[in-house]
């Protein structure tokens, strides 16, 4: 069963949507179907602005659902995908380990918007039913963007150490990598030993086996991996056979970058798209099941979340249920998560694993021992939500696992965010014997391919594309089973996936090849670049056709000479700087911003001031807003 919130509606004008919100519009009707709402067309043309739609559940007044580019709703500024990546640092982060700032190629900003969007208006319907007075939900591009990349943020902003970059000269040593017969692929491994093992087999030295493994930690915490030159070359003379079976003898884990085709072929893909990000399995009603009222203005305040996660994902999606209200409490081995003392550290913490986890209520428990089980055990007694990402298995070897503490509270909601794996079967032999990380999942589901196509580049980003929009969609599911439970007295499980993240970025895709529902896919962009200028750099986005028309205009340029467009601009932009650009396309409704390329210099940004919150380090508040 996987009809969530059937007893729902939401009205919007998908088919009519502003070009800038086309992307947005389409992921928020794909996403509203799987969880079953009944999806209703407004049939009105919005405008460049804004766009909105309305939720409503039995028993509850309409929430009217706003999205607008920016955090001000009347700012004038014309935006798209690509303007706010650029703006926002995205494409900062994204091409770190190119050494080429553009466009990370995917409808990313849009999908993560649709998604906290339609979680807001979840959440303030949920609230109506708690006893608050919540009719309206706001949320912008722009604060979907810079959530997303919130970690970056914190760590080119603390205060104690600037951030560290390491030097670009080995921008093309970073995974993934290439094997002697051409083949493109990844390398995975969560321990040190196995990437010794693997390269000290290939006659690398431990010393430099070693500088390799710290560059390759640097991908989750810079998005850059500057791994050694003799390490690639050592690849780039083997077959891709043979380094697979090398990894087989060492214990490392492989995967090749396949196409978008090949995972449209997948035989159990067509259910899982069909499906959606999450599985839900729920209890029986309970009709006496004693529900709590709210206890302060936000819609999960008064709600209790066990949180036992850890890297981005799961944490992320307990930090997005604390903001919206929920308190969490965060279950971390004795002594502390390790993750707490990774550099850089403010006021003795992480401020990566700070921004993720600032709001929660941390119990040291040692979840291995038949102590810490019960401890768990009785804190799920009396919680709403209990949320981990083990390893697969490891919730059932603990005696924690959906029926063992369903048991001990039937309204619980147990969610798991997982790595490959929605509905916890074992359907992708292939996957299963891989860790279920960020890059290996955009390798094996064509996310890699996908903005490889569109920068030029041998794979996927090392930017946590997966790991992010997975946490918001995990707290997505939960907020969605939380919602039904207030309707029809139900616990739940939901599972969600990096997998179905992954799937979610690449439903215009899907939806262009097969057609499953009854809306167009957005249209690829007529312009979309990133040019130097007299001084800076500058992003513009030509959605349709009239906004390519009114660049054209602006800037003078031959009415008949649309594929040498690209060539022509770079050289006329370079006689202004990019803010005095961007003034002249604004004025011409034309989606321009100056792409920021240090992370510090945000909060310079008056559009982007309101979700960001200066200290010992810039932490990005909360991306909703409810009345």
């Amino acid at each position: 069963m996987n009809n969530a919130l059937s007893d729902c509606t939401i009205a919007g004008p998908y088919k009519n949507a502003a070009a800038p919100f086309a992307a947005t519009a389409f992921s928020l009707f794909y996403q509203a179907s799987a969880l079953g709402l009944k999806v209703t067309d407004s049939g009105d043309q919005t405008a460049d602005g804004a766009f909105s739609f309305a939720f409503k559940a039995p028993h509850t007044k309409p929430v009217n659902c706003v999205i607008t580019g920016w955090s001000d709703c009347v700012q004038p500024d014309a935006v798209s995908e690509n303007i706010i990546q650029a703006a926002c640092g995205l494409m900062s982060v994204h091409g770190r380990s190119s050494g080429t700032i553009q466009p990370l190629g995917l409808h990313y900003v849009s999908t993560v918007t649709a998604a906290l969007a339609l979680q807001g208006g979840i959440a303030a319907t949920l609230g109506q039913l708690r006893g608050l007075a919540l009719s309206d939900s706001h949320i912008s591009m722009a604060a979907a963007a810079l959530l997303s990349t919130s970690q970056y943020i914190a760590d080119a902003t603390v205060v104690a150490a600037s951030e560290n970059l390491p030097p670009g000269a080995a921008h093309s040593t970073a995974p993934p990598f290439v094997s002697a017969d051409g083949v493109v692929f990844e390398l995975e491994t969560l321990n040190a030993d196995p990437w010794l093992r693997f390269w000290m087999q290939l006659g690398v030295s431990a010393a430099l086996a070693g500088k390799g493994w710290t560059a390759f930690l640097l991908r989750y915490a810079k998005a850059v991996a500057p791994i050694p030159a003799e390490l690639v070359s050592a690849l780039a003379k083997l077959t891709y056979l043979d380094i697979a079976e090398l990894c087989a003898d060492t214990g490392m884990s492989i995967c090749r970058v396949r196409t978008l085709e090949e995972r449209v072929d997948d035989e159990h893909f067509k259910s899982e798209w069909l499906r959606g990000p999450w599985t839900f399995d729920f209890a029986a009603p309970h009709p006496a099941m004693p529900l709590k009222p709210a206890s302060d203005s936000l819609p999960l305040s008064g709600l209790t979340v066990i949180e036992s996660c850890r890297r981005i994902q799961g944490p992320l999606a307990g930090h997005l249920l604390a903001l919206l209200g929920a308190d969490v409490i965060r279950i971390e081995p004795p002594g502390g998560d390790p993750l707490r003392g990774m550099p850089p550290v403010s006021e003795g913490c992480s401020v990566r694993f700070d921004a993720l986890n600032r709001f929660k209520i941390i119990r040291e428990i040692d979840i291995k021992s038949p102590g810490g089980q019960e401890e768990i055990t009785e804190l799920a007694r009396h919680a709403d939500v209990f949320l981990h990402n083990w390893a697969p298995n490891k919730a059932a070897q603990l005696n924690l696992d959906y029926d063992d503490l369903i048991r001990v509270n039937p309204a619980l909601v147990y969610a798991y965010a997982a790595g490959w794996s929605a509905d916890g079967a074992d359907v992708h032999a292939q996957s299963s014997a891989m860790p279920g990380t960020d890059f290996m999942v955009q390798a094996y589901s064509g996310v890699a391919q996908k903005i490889s196509q569109a920068c030029g580049t041998r794979g996927g980003t090392l930017f946590t594309v997966l790991d992010v929009l997975g946490g918001i969609i995990a707290a997505q599911g939960i907020t969605a089973a939380l919602l039904n439970r207030q309707l029809n007295r139900s616990g739940a499980r939901v599972t969600s996936s990096l997998l179905s993240a992954a799937t979610l970025l690449c439903s215009d895709d899907y939806q262009n090849r097969h057609r499953f529902f009854g809306i167009a896919a957005p249209a690829k962009s007529l312009l979309n670049q990133v040019f130097e200028t007299g001084q800076g750099k500058i992003a513009i986005e030509c959605c349709d056709d009239d906004t390519l028309q009114r660049l054209v205009q602006t800037l003078g340029l031959p009415a008949d000479s649309r594929h040498k467009y690209s060539q022509q601009l770079g050289g006329l932009l370079l006689s202004k700087t990019a803010t005095e650009w961007v003034a002249i396309l604004q004025q011409a409704a034309v989606p321009a911003a100056v792409v920021a390329e240090n992370l510090n210099n945000l909060q310079r940004d008056s559009r982007l001031k309101p979700h960001l919150q200066p200290g010992s380090y810039t932490k990005v508040t909360s991306p909703w807003s409810f009345q």
